[in-house]
């Protein structure tokens, strides 16, 4: 204090002088380390609904867990291998908590709406995307079919497509526009379903199930897994269109494998890949782009653009690059 000026300098102060509040009783100092999970118990997520993980873990217990709050952002979806914490013993009322998501091999995802950039994950973690799709009743839809094969290959999924109901409707015309691509048909009747080739397929693998409301998605699934039922949805004789008969995403065990059966999806938004990710799927035309002029679109009538003129030349099929191009088309489509 500056007597003489009546004034309080804290410069005058020394430690002495300086309070230090006590630390409060049972408070403990923050720290930055974190608990080690690297050995916990792993569990893989079975099915997600209302921000709870339905899972199976290693030990053969299924569970219901919780996502750790530092893991909400990346949130945790179908088929993802996890780490577990708290009580993983099975018995009726018990939660858990997943602490920690493994590597992923690929994420099948799609963008939430058209125009929207924001990714919404699927399903973690498979090898093979299957692609229902009815003859008739409701009708086929190639552009929604391009639009699951640009996700496959983006992912790295082998894509198959199932035609149901041929006995109503021959789809050999609409089989014909997809023979540039590298995809196995399977063809099915409504009423006899012949499901032995897609049943080898399934051995050993996890495969995801997609398509739109109606086309006999949910039949299939229950012919391949008999011991997992879902209601069998209708097709509306107005509007010509299905029924969702399922709301969310499960995986079941069939063929000794993995089958993951998706809601009904009419639309498939895809705003997050470009022709470059798209190429991947085509690794005979990814080759032949390397000869691309820098920042070539690939598109019909790009100037020197190197497929055009592989094409021509016989060094790379027509077939293979007009699928090529329709598939680059949809991604600004609308379904």
């Amino acid at each position: 204090m500056d007597w003489e000026n009546n004034r309080f300098d804290p410069m005058d102060l020394d430690e002495d002088d300086v309070r230090i509040r006590p630390n409060p009783k049972g408070n403990k100092p923050r720290t930055k380390r974190r608990p080690d999970y690297s050995d916990a118990p792993l569990g893989m997520v079975l099915e997600v609904h209302l921000a709870r993980y339905r899972i199976l873990t290693d030990s053969g217990h299924e569970i219901t867990a919780t996502l750790a709050k530092e893991l909400r952002r990346e949130g945790c979806v179908i088929c993802d291998r996890v780490r577990l914490d708290g009580d993983v013993s099975g018995e009726s009322g018990a939660l858990a908590r997943i602490v920690g998501i493994e590597p992923r091999k690929n994420i099948l995802s799609r963008s939430s709406e058209d125009g929207e950039s924001l990714e919404q994950n699927i399903v973690a973690n498979a090898d093979q995307l299957v692609i229902v799709m009815a003859s008739a009743n409701p009708e086929p839809r190639s552009r929604l079919v391009d639009r699951y094969l640009v996700a496959a290959f983006h992912a790295g999924l082998k894509p198959v497509l199932l035609m149901t109901k041929c006995d109503l409707k021959d789809p050999k015309d609409f089989i014909d526009s997809f023979l540039g691509f590298d995809l196995e048909i399977i063809q099915t009747a409504e009423n006899a379903p012949n499901l032995e080739q897609l049943k080898t397929m399934l051995k050993d693998q996890t495969t995801i199930f997609v398509g739109h409301s109606g086309v006999g998605k949910t039949t299939v699934i229950n012919e391949l897994a008999p011991e997992y039922r879902r209601a069998v949805g209708v097709v509306n004789k107005v509007t010509g269109k299905g029924k969702h008969t399922s709301s969310s995403a499960h995986a079941i065990r069939a063929q000794g494998g993995w089958l993951v059966d998706t809601p009904g999806i009419r639309s498939f938004g895809l705003s997050n890949i470009d022709a470059s990710e798209l190429l991947k799927g085509f690794s005979d035309l990814s080759e032949a782009s390397e000869e691309c002029p820098r920042g070539c679109s690939h598109l019909s009538g790009s100037p020197d653009c190197a497929l055009d003129q592989k094409a021509e030349l016989g060094q790379l099929s027509a077939l293979r690059l007009d699928s090529f191009r329709r598939l680059l088309d949809s991604l600004s489509s609308v379904d």
